[in-house]
């Protein structure tokens, strides 16, 4: 069963970068693909960054694209999400999930907290 979690969150200027990490575990990491989300108070989670079990396949929502980067590290199993250019608008919790096949797994991990001032 998958667990997942992220760490690297925190408070930063508009402008600002920061560089979330998710670990997981109880998978075959190189087989999952993988992806980052978001979620807003009173929004609806939605994903932000993807990236394939080949690693090369990465696609991005408009709204990050130029200013987020997905990697992943297959030896700590973990997925990074590099953010830079910071906008309040990207305040939000961070989570990342783990697909395979088509299907993302239920096993959410706790999110890390992004806060952007301005």
């Amino acid at each position: 069963q998958v667990r997942l979690v992220e760490s690297g969150g925190g408070l930063v200027q508009s402008g600002g970068s920061l560089r979330l990490s998710c670990v997981a575990s109880g998978i075959v990491f190189r087989n999952f693909n993988m992806g980052w989300f978001r979620q807003a108070p009173g929004k609806e989670r939605q994903l932000v960054a993807y990236i394939g079990a080949n690693g090369y396949t990465k696609n991005y929502a408009d709204s990050v694209k130029g200013r987020f980067t997905i990697s992943r590290d297959e030896a700590k199993k973990t997925v990074y999400l590099q953010m830079n250019s910071l906008k309040p608008d990207d305040t939000a919790v961070y989570y990342c999930n783990a697909q395979y096949g088509r299907a993302w797994s239920n096993n959410w991990g706790q999110g890390t907290q992004v806060t952007v001032s301005s």
